[in-house]
């Protein structure tokens, strides 16, 4: 039986003061229950910070990006390594904000996706299309390819310690909304790619939705045979909002 997981993913957003407040909420809100955990994954500068504010907690700490490099002269960069030594036990990789923004390749995904399993992390690896792309039919052949990126470069097994997010970029902060019927497609699909490599880590294999999951549609969504939980935006920069996505997954 797969376990529900709620990560929020903070973005560029926050400060110490507001981290604060929004750490103790969560922490003191967490739902009763097994069968999830929860993930927050604050901007660089505040990990340490939130990593102390959650020790003692069930909440886990995660990153939003990563390098693929292990250590050099490459200005700005993270590797996987200090991410770890921060505390940190998951990383975004692939984010539709960081293909569609800063470049960042399917191939270069899949590198990163390699240096966060190599260095203890657990990669969280985004995959999803546009509205054009859902609109002209390719949204499989898109996740295909993005996926098929990871698979030749790391190989099926390393999907026994990965998660998969699903994210339509076009019900990102669009005011558009997948119906859980639609979202459900989409992540049937994207473990019927795992399971014709392995069937056994496709049916272990956390697949999260990335659509602006709230806590109105949450249980719908959470409903849904091949919704193992949420990557989060918005909604996690709220406790009540993001605890509500919680309460969702500790009923289901």
């Amino acid at each position: 039986m797969r376990e529900f997981l709620i990560a929020g993913n903070w973005k560029m957003n926050g400060s110490n003061a507001a981290n604060r407040e929004l750490v103790s909420g969560i922490a003191a809100g967490v739902p009763a229950g097994s069968g999830f955990s929860l993930l927050v994954c604050p901007p660089y500068p505040y990990l340490a910070a939130v990593g102390s504010a959650l020790e003692g907690s069930p909440v886990k700490l995660g990153a939003q990006n990563v390098s693929e490099h292990e250590s050099g002269a490459f200005t700005g960069e993270v590797a996987p390594a200090m991410l770890k030594d921060m505390g940190c036990d998951y990383v975004i990789v692939g984010h539709s904000e960081r293909r569609a923004m800063y470049g960042e390749s399917s191939f270069q995904v899949a590198a990163k996706f390699q240096a966060a399993q190599a260095a203890g992390l657990t990669p969280i690896v985004c995959v999803g299309e546009t509205l054009e792309e859902r609109e002209d039919g390719s949204t499989e052949s898109v996740v295909d390819f993005q996926l098929n990126a990871v698979f030749d470069a790391a190989g099926i097994g390393a999907f026994a310690s990965a998660v998969v997010a699903y994210e339509p970029v076009w019900a990102i902060g669009t005011g558009k909304t997948a119906t859980p019927e639609q979202a459900q497609e989409v992540h049937r699909h994207i473990r019927g790619r795992l399971a014709a490599l392995d069937a056994g880590i496709a049916e272990n294999v956390q697949i999260l939705y990335g659509g602006s999951m709230k806590g109105e549609n949450a249980a719908g969504l959470l409903a849904m045979p091949d919704i193992d939980g949420g990557l989060i935006g918005g909604a996690s920069l709220k406790a009540d909002d993001f605890l509500a996505i919680a309460a969702a997954a500790a009923q289901g």
